[in-house]
């Protein structure tokens, strides 16, 4: 067993959480999320290495503490090493797939990278149950993390615990940026309004209406507002009576009906095909480091 915090996520049970898993590993899996690529790949905005679900291959063990004092929940941030070992791969595979990685990304562009991605033309360096095991250590670190996110983790629904997963999966310790968010999630009584509103207490549905208008404000829900409508409807704490219902909720608000005006020329659009999007310091987040020669640690 790893010495590391990665330890922790080893002890993880299906008890633990109100949801499946595996749903949540196969949502993170499909293509309008993170993608599935078994060879190493540049994420698209920092150009560090990826695999899998967005895994990344090159981070350093992370110092997160905890910052807010009713949370007991410690963060776990290991290395990219450590994530490795723990999912029962050979630490000697992961540094020559970092070294073939380097000098493919010598001989390649970046948008000759990306055709090979879309094409599937990347050779294998993964079998599909390997880059499996290692979604599945990031999708239990997402986990641990979303619980030291939020006091009432246990307290949240399925679908809740769910869509905060996602967020911490996507974007790792930049979430802690969202501190409206963070606030309105931690707030369950309604206690930062009391004195404003003269003892109104909100009622359950009111609060999470709360938490999702908090999202639906953010940059990153306008950037990637397909991904960020099915999060944010899963907050609706009765998701799952009628989940098209509160995706539509969600979806009105991030992508309002255009309104037809004169017609004018029409110009040329550029769609920014990504095969994946999170940014961040944690496993499967990606984060910018120095172009050179890695060795783990």
């Amino acid at each position: 067993m790893p010495a590391d915090g990665s330890q922790q996520l080893l002890q993880f049970k299906d008890s633990d959480i109100k949801f499946n898993l595996a749903s949540l590993m196969e949502v993170l899996r499909d293509h309008q999320h993170e993608g599935w690529v078994l060879a190493a790949y540049p994420d698209p905005n920092t150009h560090r290495p990826l695999i899998g679900a967005g895994f990344s291959l090159d981070v350093p063990a992370v110092d997160h503490p905890q910052l807010d004092p009713l949370n007991p929940h410690p963060f776990v941030e290991p290395s990219s090493a450590q994530l490795w070992q723990a999912a029962g791969l050979a630490s000697e595979r992961l540094q020559q797939i970092l070294d073939q990685f380097d000098r493919d990304a010598t001989r390649w562009t970046a948008k000759q990278y990306h055709r090979k991605v879309i094409r599937h033309t990347l050779t294998p360096e993964l079998t599909d149950e390997e880059a499996t095991r290692l979604l599945r250590i990031s999708a239990i670190q997402a986990v641990y993390n979303a619980r030291a996110y939020c006091r009432c983790f246990d307290r949240l629904t399925g679908s809740q615990q769910m869509a905060l997963s996602q967020l911490v999966f996507q974007m790792g310790t930049n979430l802690q940026q969202f501190v409206e968010f963070l606030g309105a999630v931690n707030d369950e009584n309604g206690e930062r309004e009391l004195p404003q509103l003269d003892g109104y207490i909100e009622t359950n549905g009111e609060h999470w209406q709360t938490v999702q208008h908090t999202l639906m404000d953010s940059q990153w829900a306008r950037r990637y507002s397909i991904r960020a409508t099915t999060v944010i409807a899963m907050f609706d704490p009765d998701y799952t009576q009628g989940p098209t219902a509160a995706e539509l909720r969600v979806q009105a608000v991030l992508r309002p009906p255009v309104v037809s005006g004169p017609k004018s020329r029409p110009t040329a659009t550029l769609r920014v095909a990504s095969y994946s999007k999170r940014s961040g310091k944690t496993h499967g987040k990606k984060a910018a480091h120095p172009q050179s020669k890695r060795k783990l640690t």
